[in-house]
């Protein structure tokens, strides 16, 4: 086992992972930026560095500071958490050349997985369904238009690299298309210095539905159980459950095998996901796989009891799973609200600023992942994302009644958050059934 490791994230997350740490007896060293001095997680890390200014190209993207952090501190390996560098196989690389390990997938698999259209590629060989579209990426308007004759109306455009919803529009005619294509093409190049896309078909009233899997240096791979992500905001998730509340036994277990076997071909190891969508029929349809620690990770964790940060730092470490795929069961339903910092009721607008008064909810079932206390200031240069809800019951029923309970007790006063959206949402009569799908919020909520 690692006996020191930096972590190159911030937030949330750096924080679960010094809990993790802490628990298996590894030291921690934890980089921040200007923007992060104040950050409550500092002062739980064995050693801290400051790495640049708040500007995320200046500090948790600058390689070569977190390279020479990572030097100066004397540490075995890197946990790169989620966002900026933990899907960059070029930082997998350059970690690897500098005897620095890295907590996560091997690079070659990571530049795999992470071209969506030659995931797609793997996924068919493996015999997988993948949703109708380009062959690989798609370099013009006019062939973008001649696909889409092809596979109908309406399509979706896709950038090849990145995640978080960025680089995806939805064209539903011929002059849509054009003005997607170029739309997905430059956000894409912004977002991830990669402007390649493809086209897809779109998957109406379908649910997302993504696999967390595990797999170790020597071919042991498993699956944990899936989650619904059905509950999204332009293609970005917000309220996540495990398990899935409307598939069946049969394709729960069809999804299983389905991620163990690309994630076999990939030749992968440690923590990934295999996303799904499912359509109302139950057929489902690979999507992408991503290399990294989910923001949701917290919904498996607590319907299998399984630290998945912890096997995450085994597996780096060169352990062989300790799990069997027979010993994962699921018990009971878990539920995930992301708590961003945005106002609901002004078109998300982000909401940085001082925290005044600041109260997590308790009691039986309920884990809060954040970083927030009273007086800090939430800063205005990254995600907005400031808590992650988590509740655990016996049921379904029982699980929604304990998140409206935590939900109502949560108290950020200061700046604005997306609780009261998510207290609506739970007082939805579709919501309350489990009859929604990827659409439901933009078509109930669109106000």
């Amino acid at each position: 086992m690692f006996s020191r490791i930096l972590i190159a994230t911030r937030g949330e997350i750096a924080l679960r992972i010094i809990r993790a740490c802490k628990e298996l007896g590894i030291e921690t060293v934890v980089v921040y930026s200007e923007a992060d001095r104040d950050s409550i997680y500092r002062r739980f890390a064995d050693e801290t560095i400051c790495i640049g200014p708040s500007s995320g190209a200046e500090s948790y993207l600058n390689i070569p500071s977190i390279i020479a952090a990572a030097e100066i501190a004397d540490v075995e390996a890197i946990h790169p958490g989620y966002g900026f560098l933990s899907e960059m196989s070029h930082f997998a690389e350059v970690c690897q050349s500098s005897n620095i390990g890295f907590v996560g997938p091997s690079p070659k698999a990571m530049e795999l997985m992470g071209d969506k259209s030659r995931a797609r590629k793997l996924a068919e060989d493996c015999g997988v369904p993948i949703v109708a579209g380009s062959d690989g990426k798609v370099e013009t308007e006019e062939d973008a238009v001649q696909i889409a004759h092809e596979i109908g109306f309406p399509v979706m455009i896709k950038a090849s690299a990145g995640g978080g919803g960025r680089g995806m529009r939805v064209a539903r005619n011929d002059i849509s298309l054009r003005h997607a294509f170029n739309v997905a093409r430059a956000e894409a190049e912004a977002a991830f210095d990669d402007g390649t896309v493809y086209v897809e078909k779109l998957i109406t009233e379908a649910r997302h539905v993504e696999m967390q899997i595990l797999g170790d240096h020597f071919g042991n791979i498993i699956a944990l159980g899936e989650r619904d992500c059905s509950l999204q905001r332009r293609h970005q998730k917000l309220i996540e459950e495990s398990p899935c509340p409307s598939i069946t036994k049969e394709v729960r277990e069809h999804l299983s095998k389905a991620a163990v076997g690309i994630a076999t071909a990939a030749g992968y190891y440690g923590a990934g996901t295999v996303e799904f969508l499912v359509d109302k029929d139950q057929n489902f349809f690979f999507i992408e796989m991503n290399c990294r620690i989910q923001v949701e990770h917290p919904v498996t964790e607590m319907v299998t009891g399984i630290d998945i940060i912890k096997e995450q730092l085994r597996i780096a470490s060169g352990h062989k799973l300790r799990i069997r795929q027979e010993d994962v069961e699921v018990r009971g339903v878990a539920i995930e609200c992301r708590i961003n910092a945005e106002d609901p009721k002004n078109n998300f607008k982000p909401s940085p600023g001082k925290v005044a008064t600041y109260f997590e909810p308790g009691g039986p079932g309920v884990r809060v992942d954040s970083h927030l206390y009273s007086g800090y200031v939430v800063p205005s240069a990254y995600d907005s994302l400031v808590a992650k809800l988590i509740v655990h019951r016996g049921n379904r029923r029982e699980a929604v009644a304990c998140m409206k309970r935590a939900l109502e007790e949560y108290v950020i006063e200061g700046i604005q958050t997306t609780i009261p959206l998510y207290l609506e949402i739970f007082g939805h009569s579709a919501f309350l059934s489990g009859k929604v799908d990827t659409n439901f919020i933009d078509t109930e909520f669109s106000d």
